[in-house]
């Protein structure tokens, strides 16, 4: 399940809801949020606005997702995207993993975050005191979506 929104989301009842659907089959829950930060890249963050294109991103979240569930032995995950303008310390994400078993849920819910990161089509902008610049891809990003890649092979 994904929604991509502008409104802010009570993780409290998000979780909850999910819940409710699992029929008391969960073993563990795995959570993430995501926060604006204040500071980034020695500056202070005013505003950030994050872009998407609707249609177009939702598939994304939907693919990522089936994957996760297709590697791991989850029940359900829940990814609430926000977009707009945000503030520091406002949510950005959250993404809820439910599973008979803790390891398989906290493997999908760090596969989900990592693979929004580098594969979902969001852009960001902030303003700071000293103007508006757009959210370059982060390498550390990037290095933890592909622990999730399979080996390449080599060819002797």
């Amino acid at each position: 399940m994904i929604r991509v929104q502008h409104e802010d989301f009570d993780p409290g009842r998000e979780l909850e809801q999910l819940r409710e659907q699992d029929g008391g089959q969960a073993g563990g829950v795995v959570s993430f949020i995501g926060l604006v930060r204040d500071l980034n890249a020695g500056e202070r963050i005013e505003q950030m606005t994050l872009e998407h294109y609707p249609g177009m991103t939702e598939k994304a979240l939907e693919k990522i997702v089936a994957e996760a569930k297709a590697r791991w032995d989850v029940m359900e995950a829940l990814v609430v995207h926000r977009v707009g303008e945000l503030k520091p310390t406002d949510q950005i994400v959250l993404v809820i993993v439910t599973g008979a078993h803790r390891g398989e849920a906290f493997a999908a819910c760090e596969f989900i975050m990592d693979y929004l990161k580098t594969r979902a089509p969001f852009w960001k902008k902030e303003e700071t005191a000293r103007g508006t610049r757009w959210v370059e891809a982060r390498t550390s990003d990037d290095e933890a979506a592909q622990r999730w890649e399979p080996p390449k092979s080599s060819a002797a």
